[in-house]
């Protein structure tokens, strides 16, 4: 059954289909996705029911309140356009409410859509470094194929060994953020996994360093040179990034910032926003 919903999606190699279109998702992250009554989230929810607060036009009913109202855990949370691709792409178009019958497809789609649309954003991001060239081959055929992953159907989405695809491509991501850092001068950090939850770091040289995976969780970060550190699933909830230089940070995601604290004073990518509630 068509929709009037369905819209044309472009190639990942434009960031914006790597980008949420809530216009374009039938609330895929407040129907699919579970979360825990916490500090993050007001009620428990399992995965497969709508939230409580999404209105019938898949809309957020309480967006601009989300904080206040004991949601923190959705205004840092991005699908990078997983929304979209399910809702148009995967499913052409037609939304669960008017087939209730694919809802359930659609929340198991969703969660591995997701991953595969972060690692084509890592990828892009990869294949824009200069430094990183010597891969950019192997870069753009993996693009390629991740992407074709995520226009299979929905059994096929549904059968994916992603921490598979996952292991391939993180293979040549960590290869080009070494060449990217490989121009820091002095000693570079590896923190690569590092606990490092509560840490004092205040003020630290972490230029160049590889913080791939660390947890930083509550970690004081304020005024760091984080200047073309690796952030890849660097974990920065609650973080204080007051007056931290990220410029240049390598695969920092929007959402890492979000789930972060930080001030005015915060050097940021180009390419991120200051999240609002700094």
């Amino acid at each position: 059954m068509a929709s009037r919903h369905a819209v044309p999606l472009p190639f990942p190699g434009d960031r914006q289909d790597l980008r949420a279109d809530c216009a374009s998702c039938f609330g895929l992250c407040c129907m699919a996705l579970p979360f825990t009554r916490s500090a993050d989230f007001a009620v428990t929810k399992p995965a497969g029911q709508p939230c409580a607060n999404l209105r019938t036009d898949f809309r957020c009913g309480i967006h601009e309140r989300l904080r206040g109202e004991g949601y923190a855990g959705c205004t840092v949370f991005d699908c990078f356009g997983a929304g979209q691709k399910v809702s148009q792409v995967t499913f052409g178009g037609t939304d669960w409410r008017e087939a209730p019958e694919t809802a359930r497809a659609m929340a198991g789609v969703f969660p591995v859509v997701r991953q595969l649309q972060e690692l084509l954003w890592y990828i892009t991001e990869a294949l824009g470094l200069a430094p990183a060239r010597p891969v950019h081959k192997e870069l753009r055929r993996a693009r390629d194929r991740v992407d074709a992953l995520t226009r299979g159907s929905a059994e096929s989405i549904a059968a994916l060994d992603v921490n598979a695809v996952r292991g391939e491509v993180n293979v040549l991501l960590l290869r080009a953020g070494e060449l990217a850092r490989a121009h820091v001068p002095g000693r570079r950090r590896n923190h690569r996994g590092a606990d490092l939850v509560g840490a004092k770091l205040s003020g630290a040289g972490l230029r160049g360093a590889s913080l791939r995976g660390a947890l930083l969780v509550a970690a004081d970060l304020s005024g760091a040179d984080l200047r073309d550190a690796d952030m890849i699933g660097a974990d920065l909830r609650d973080a204080d990034l007051s007056g931290a230089d990220l410029t240049g940070a390598l695969f920092l995601t929007q959402a890492q910032l979000n789930a972060a604290r930080g001030d005015a004073a915060t050097v940021l990518p180009p390419s991120l926003s200051r999240p609002a509630h700094w």
